[in-house]
């Protein structure tokens, strides 16, 4: 089992989490909330208005997003999703917990503690994204305006 950070359309609520509960892709358990421990820009950008998060550590925000611990067929089904290594590179890094999940067994890590997560982010980048708004936490359905538009309405 893995530790996995998202920020984005697979958090609870957003309009991609199906892909992180859906037993067919493998096994997810909800860890919690955390916050990345580095500050990152996390951008609304494309025509379909993705959440990006760029890979330039000690820029931008701390990022808020939910962990989960996931089995290997749904990190490898996520890795696919995600278009993994080309669109998306998965790295590792710190996440400060927090908020526990109160079904949370797995591990006695507590509040405001570091655990070590992967988490999906972009090395290569136009530009001009450095130029938009950054982000500390997204949302498909926020005040940003920027409404998302799910690959099947591409």
């Amino acid at each position: 089992m893995t530790h996995i950070f998202v920020y984005g359309t697979i958090k609870k609520g957003q309009p991609n989490h199906h892909c992180i509960t859906s037993a067919i892709n493998g096994k997810a358990v909800y860890y919690g909330k955390g916050v990345t421990d580095e500050k990152y820009p996390l951008v609304i950008a494309s025509k379909y208005n993705i959440p990006y998060l760029l890979n330039i550590p000690g820029s931008g925000q701390n990022i808020a997003g939910e962990i989960y611990t996931v089995d290997d067929k749904l990190l490898q089904f996520l890795d696919e999703f995600e278009g993994c290594p080309d669109h998306y590179q998965r790295i590792s890094t710190s996440i400060r917990i927090q908020e526990c999940a109160q079904e949370n067994t797995l591990s006695s890590k507590t509040e405001n503690t570091i655990l070590k997560c992967f988490m999906y982010s972009k090395s290569s980048y136009q530009q001009e994204w450095l130029n938009l708004p950054f982000h500390n936490n997204y949302d498909a359905f926020g005040s940003h305006g920027l409404k998302y538009v799910n690959c099947e309405s591409r």
